[in-house]
């Protein structure tokens, strides 16, 4: 029986390929987490992956190829958490989506250290991740500035409540929270959070 590409059953090879890709990708989020762009060599995360380094170049290119595939791996779940197949929740809405996303955060650490340290190292120009971040940075901006228009215009958040304020806010917020928790995990990252959240309703719900 003959059937369209689409719907043809993948080999044993491709198969053991994704999955080599999918554990590479995980074994680089740690190590990147951990020691950094520069830190982490190829030859180590083949290693701990089980490849040759010839076998993970061959499925990634350079390292640089590698920190795009666990950047994009990192948008994917964030963004499947958040809103899924429909449009991003705005509004107050858009700050319960964020308080679930530290919740969720706080049971991944390897991911939220990858996020800080990426960061941090990445505000130098040069940096693999540098268009990356800027690029996060700015999309969340975008998204919170329209989440409390939209919430505005709807009712919900005071006309007179300073924008970029609390958009510029919560997003130190929820970085500064996970510093503090990555270097002591006694920190109540999603509490606080919500605490914060809590309070802005408080002064500019309608």
């Amino acid at each position: 029986m003959s059937f369209p590409p689409k719907y043809r059953a993948r080999s044993r090879v491709d198969l053991s390929g994704e999955e080599s890709r999918a554990k590479a990708v995980a074994v680089a989020t740690e190590l990147f987490a951990t020691s950094g762009f520069r830190g982490t060599s190829v030859a180590a995360v083949a290693a701990k992956t089980g490849l040759s380094q010839s076998g993970l170049l061959h499925h990634f290119p350079s390292k640089a190829a590698l920190l795009a595939a666990v950047l994009e791996e990192r948008d994917r779940q964030d963004g499947e958490f958040l809103y899924g197949d429909t449009d991003p929740p705005l509004g107050w809405a858009a700050f319960d989506a964020l308080t679930a996303l530290v919740a969720r955060n706080s049971t991944r650490p390897q991911l939220v250290g990858l996020f800080v340290r990426l960061a941090a190292e990445a505000t130098e120009p040069a940096h693999p991740a540098h268009a990356w971040v800027r690029e996060h940075y700015a999309g969340t901006r975008n998204w919170l500035t329209d989440a409390v228009h939209i919430g505005q215009e709807r009712g919900e958040i005071a006309a007179a409540a300073p924008v970029g304020t609390i958009v510029r806010t919560t997003i130190a917020v929820i970085d500064g929270l996970q510093q503090q928790w990555l270097l002591d995990p006694e920190v109540r990252m999603a509490a606080e959070f919500e605490a914060f959240v809590a309070t802005l309703r408080a002064r500019w719900g309608s």
